[in-house]
């Protein structure tokens, strides 16, 4: 099992266990240090949504840069529990909930409003538009929500005519898209 290190915010440099094996693909430090940037004041008291969390390196993240509360969705049980452990052992427990499905199953579970949402699906896993769409449908994403997709590079983005496209970032072989549902979706 491997660390990552959290950057920024009140547990800057803080350790967090990662999940061994290849299922799990941490948002390498450069690119979530540009990323959190980039969102800025957007992840002051916010909640947070950490799709296809893995490591959980970004929602963890976003609670030490200040972010109120993170559900983190995981379909690998044992992955989950260890972002259960984690969130303990970091002191952030009454901060995260951890739903142990897959992404399309969780967004049916979820509860209330988030302001930002992180959806960095496994590369090989296509846009998850039907997930988007279901958080949309349940009024748990907004015109007010950021979107973060993050794919690989080499995948063009993506056509999604509900989401509105504010901003691309790359990074080497990393593509980070910001968006809104669209008003008239949303």
């Amino acid at each position: 099992m491997g660390t990552l290190t959290i950057t920024g915010g009140t547990l800057r440099s803080r350790r967090v266990p990662s999940p061994p094996g290849r299922a799990v693909r941490p948002t390498p430090a450069r690119v979530k240090e540009a990323l959190f940037s980039i969102l800025g004041s957007r992840v002051d008291d916010a909640r947070v949504l950490d799709l296809f969390a893995g490591s959980g390196a970004l929602g963890f993240e976003s609670l030490s840069r200040g972010a109120a509360h993170v559900t983190f969705v995981e379909k690998h049980r044992p992955t989950a529990d260890a972002l259960r452990a984690a969130a303990r052992d970091l002191g952030l427990a009454e901060h995260v909930e951890v739903i142990a499905a897959p992404a399309e199953r969780a967004v049916s579970a979820v509860r209330g409003r988030y302001d930002l949402v992180f959806a960095d699906p496994p590369y090989a896993h296509p846009y998850p538009g039907a997930a988007l769409g279901t958080l949309r449908a349940r009024r748990a994403i907004d015109a007010a929500t950021t979107v973060v997709y993050e794919h690989s590079a080499r995948d063009p983005a993506p056509a999604d005519p509900s989401m509105q496209l504010e901003r691309s970032e790359r990074y080497g072989e990393v593509t980070l898209e910001f968006m809104r549902p669209a008003e008239e979706a949303a």
